[in-house]
């Protein structure tokens, strides 16, 4: 028995050492992936701006670091992380306006790169000098890295991945210094894949080296693994091409350009010429001046021997000397003029149909071909249900059904769906007015020299004299409704502006020209006489409207300071007036 424990006990420490093994291997190596980036829910730092230095204030508008400083990087605006250069001095401070981590040398941040945010630095760590190399630092002052390199930068559109340099040659590791790329490389870019869902978090990498006949190119994958050597002339993903796990990459080697799916040649070089088109998903190829179509699999279903293919919707039209023959996707020919184009809609029930036979006329038909309306207008785009967007010959725009009823008249300069939304916008040049349409296509909003933005639950729909409110189906809201939270609402009378509270008591007399409700930070934007000011959630004037802010519709402000954007979305806060 008490051989059969030992046995158990040996058996169990094997499965324990097993599976740390496992557990280190897929931190350390794995996907090469196993980091974070830090989500920021809200400020609590912010630039300050005052004759020409730079200082921190927080949100409430106190200044935390005082404004004497040439620079001022806030890497994490949830933490308090102040890089302020001043010439060739840097310290890096807390909120006690204390230095800290004095132990790093040259401690600053790294920049993103190719990346359009307010938050232009990685969140989580810095990078240091020593003896000339450089390492990486967290936040709290933990080394991540040792001083190993000779370079550390971002890598362009990877937040979270840092471009590094060893021995003249560059390689990626993440953000918990893990590596991604070895270092053997003279050249690393990320090839471009991106969707909405994801960003570029599946894009591969495109490396290269340099030889004495020039640059050749192999590939990565997104975890870092090596799909093709360095072999190419050239390398570009059809990033058009969905498909996280498989990249589709069309390579030259010797002026012959082909194709691979990762690692799979499925295309052999042999062609001059190579494009994707994504509506019926085939490449288009050219050998000998010559023209055919290969599907996804690399098969030639269209055989390479048209001086024209063109595509236009969901048909191929191939020609040669005998004419045009028209063909579908999978290379079958089709039963259509060649004068005729059929595209897809985000509805599988309708298509537009567009005839070209004398002049450009648009129309609709149903999935099975059946002509639902005639190809009578110069235009027709599907909106959504049942609803298109229509054009006549005089550039006129409207909304009939797949009936032809008229649901909003075809007198419109522009017409568009909302982002985000299933409202509908049209605007009249002329009157310069704009009317918003509900899904059912009642019209729900009218207003002149109108602007509209677009938040996270709701729009907003405003000019000089008014301000609404809708959900994003088309109800109309209350300040009280949108801003739950605030302790004041704007209130309008005769075309003056003031501020109620919840219950509709008056704190502020309407008084202003202008005001706008409370921001995230409890402060008001007021106008009056053409100046900008600001009061608090209590409804005290902290700052009198005297500022004259130019190139702002709505400046904002935390206390005595409001915010000035620049680059490519960064901004600060200033008292200049």
């Amino acid at each position: 028995m008490k051989k059969r424990s030992v046995i158990i006990i040996v058996i169990v420490i094997m499965i324990l050492v097993a599976l740390a093994s496992f557990v280190i291997y897929r931190q350390t190596v794995g996907n090469g992936k196993n980091y974070e980036i830090e989500p920021i829910k809200e400020y609590h730092y912010f630039v300050l701006k005052q004759n020409d230095l730079y200082g921190v204030m927080d949100r409430k508008g106190n200044t935390i670091i005082p404004p004497a400083y040439s620079e001022v990087m806030i890497p994490n605006p949830q933490r308090a992380v102040f890089i302020c250069h001043q010439g060739e001095v840097s310290k890096i401070l807390n909120e006690q306006n204390e230095e800290i981590l004095t132990q790093f040398n040259k401690a600053q941040s790294i920049r993103l790169q190719n990346i359009t945010s307010d938050l232009m630095y990685e969140k989580s760590v810095l990078k240091y000098e020593k003896d000339g190399k450089y390492g990486l630092v967290n936040l709290e002052g933990k080394t991540v890295t040792k001083p190993i390199y000779d370079e550390i930068d971002s890598l362009p559109y990877k937040e979270g991945e840092l471009l590094v340099k060893q021995n003249e040659k560059y390689g990626v590791i993440n953000i918990a210094g893990t590596k991604i790329i070895e270092m053997q490389y003279d050249k690393i870019e990320v090839d471009g894949y991106y969707t909405d869902e994801n960003g570029y978090q599946y894009a591969g990498y495109v490396v290269s080296i340099k030889t004495p006949e020039g640059y050749r190119y192999g590939y990565l994958n997104d975890q870092g693994k090596v799909l093709l050597g360095t072999e190419y002339n050239d390398i570009a993903r059809v990033a058009e091409i969905e498909d996280p796990h498989n990249s589709y990459l069309i390579c030259a080697k010797n002026g012959q350009y082909g194709i691979t799916k990762n690692a799979d040649k499925i295309l052999e070089n042999e062609y001059q010429s190579i494009r994707y088109d994504p509506t019926n998903q085939v490449f288009v190829v050219e050998k000998s001046k010559k023209y055919g179509i290969a599907n996804l699999e690399g098969k030639l279903v269209i055989p390479v021997q048209y001086r024209q293919i063109d595509i236009t919707g969901i048909y191929l039209y191939a020609e040669n000397e005998q004419g045009t023959t028209v063909y579908n996707s999978d290379g079958t020919q089709a039963s259509v003029d060649s004068h005729i184009a059929i595209l897809n809609t985000n509805n599988d029930a309708y298509k537009i149909k567009i005839n070209n036979e004398n002049g450009t006329k648009y129309g609709v038909v149903n999935q099975e071909g059946k002509q639902l309306m005639e190809e009578k207008y110069n235009y027709v785009e599907y909106l959504y249900d049942d609803y298109f967007i229509v054009s006549n010959e005089n550039g006129k725009l409207g909304i009939v059904d797949d009936q032809e009823t008229v649901k909003v008249e075809m007198n419109q300069d522009s017409l568009q769906r909302i982002q985000g939304t299933d409202l509908v916008q049209s605007t009249s040049t002329e009157s310069k007015m704009t009317q918003i349409y509900a899904k059912s296509m009642e019209k729900i909003c009218e207003m002149s020299n109108a602007s509209i933005e677009v938040k996270d639950d709701f729009i907003k729909v405003y000019n000089e004299t008014e301000m609404k409110y809708f959900n994003k189906e088309g109800k109309a809201l209350k300040n009280t409704e949108v801003y739950p939270n605030n302790k004041l609402f704007v209130k309008v009378e005769n075309n003056r502006y003031g501020f109620v509270d919840y219950n509709g008591n008056v704190v502020v007399d309407c008084q202003y020209d202008k005001a706008y409700e409370l921001n995230e930070y409890g402060f008001a934007t007021v106008k009056k006489d053409g100046k900008w000011g600001a009061i608090d959630e209590n409804g005290k004037e902290v700052v009198a409207p005297i500022y004259e802010i130019k190139n702002q519709q709505e400046p904002s402000f935390i206390g005595n300071y409001y915010r000035v954007t620049y680059g490519s979305g960064e901004f600060y806060y200033t008292d200049a007036k």
